[in-house]
């Protein structure tokens, strides 16, 4: 995929994940949130077994033992990102609470450049990053002043 598309796609699920967030509030303000969340990963499992269904995965499930233990955290961490997304939102309102999100995201993402942890491509240590992360500290400082 050349890097037009991926940022394409990257930006498109940055923008599904803003709406994701304030969808699951609305749903969590009427059922609750735990409620919600699971309510979500019904509905996404379901959705994902109807596009395996006709064909769209390209995948082995055979090889589903050589997963590192790492791997099968993500159901785990997904609970807890929509869970804690819904509870973010509420209180904060959607754009603080982004904010807040993106700023640990790319931190926690710096951290495992870094150190290439979990599988991933060691990208080393640049003051450039830092500067980086530093202006999105200011960006999320700004997106939670009132005017």
């Amino acid at each position: 995929m050349n890097h037009i598309v991926s940022f394409c796609m990257a930006a498109v699920a940055g923008a599904a994940m803003a709406l994701q967030g304030t969808f699951n509030t609305a749903a969590g303000k009427v059922i609750g949130i735990g409620e919600n969340t699971l309510l979500v990963h019904l509905i996404g499992a379901a959705t994902m077994a109807l596009i395996l269904l006709f064909g769209f995965g390209k995948g082995d499930w055979s090889k589903i033992t050589e997963i590192p233990w790492y791997g099968y955290l993500g159901g785990i961490l997904s609970a807890v990102i929509i869970f804690a997304v819904i509870s973010g939102m509420s209180a904060l309102g959607v754009g603080n609470a982004t904010a807040v999100i993106v700023l640990f995201q790319v931190a926690m993402a710096l951290i495992i450049d870094s150190f290439g942890l979990f599988g991933a491509d060691k990208i080393p240590f640049s003051w450039w990053r830092i500067l980086g992360l530093a202006l999105l500290v200011a960006g999320t400082k700004c997106v939670f002043y009132k005017s």
